[in-house]
């Protein structure tokens, strides 16, 4: 399917079953446009590749869940989700430097764009403090979200007693909640 142009429904269709011929298609004609956005706009090629990255599992996500309508070309669409992205990010921030927005007209994005992105950085909060835990307590936490029973675990882990597994689960949920609640990061989402 190497081609040197896709439609829009062909682009959906490709990021959909993550095709990586349009994949690295969406990434060689359009990551450029955005790198000069946000570089010229107060951040970095970094900042830019995330940007991108973060917009393209927003969109996957949106036409996974069959929710996804362009009223407009695939390009305007995914510059106005990074720029969306790029003005949350600069918002957390803090930075009151006026954006230079050019002659591209912002396309209108359903709030729910706003909401997956505020999920995804709830979740990397949370994956990024589950990463940091003891290697007993992440297995621990993750027997508990595969519903596997306090006798398994206690009999997994050596533990005396189901007794004991629960209030090892307890320690270890308090320490992630506790680390998650401490993250400036943390603070930052619940004042979104």
């Amino acid at each position: 399917m190497n081609k040197e142009k896709y439609t829009a429904e062909e682009l959906i269709e490709g990021i959909k079953n993550r095709n990586h011929e349009v994949l690295n298609f969406i990434y060689e004609n359009h990551y450029s446009v955005i790198k000069n956005y946000i570089t010229k706009n107060c951040g970095d090629e970094e900042d830019a590749r995330d940007i991108f990255q973060e917009a393209i599992i927003i969109i996957y996500k949106k036409v996974s869940q069959n929710v996804l309508v362009l009223n407009c070309s695939f390009q305007s669409y995914l510059f106005s989700v990074c720029r969306l992205l790029w003005l949350k990010q600069l918002r957390q921030r803090r930075t009151n430097i006026e954006e230079k927005i050019g002659d591209e007209k912002p396309v209108e994005l359903s709030e729910d764009i706003q909401k997956i992105s505020e999920e995804n950085d709830r979740y990397e909060l949370y994956r990024y403090h589950f990463e940091r835990l003891s290697k007993d307590c992440q297995q621990i936490l993750s027997m508990f979200l595969e519903k596997i029973s306090l006798k398994e675990v206690a009999e997994s882990f050596g533990f005396k007693t189901e007794k004991y597994a629960k209030k090892r689960k307890y320690q270890c949920k308090e320490i992630l909640i506790s680390n998650i609640q401490q993250d400036k990061k943390y603070r930052q989402l619940k004042t979104m």
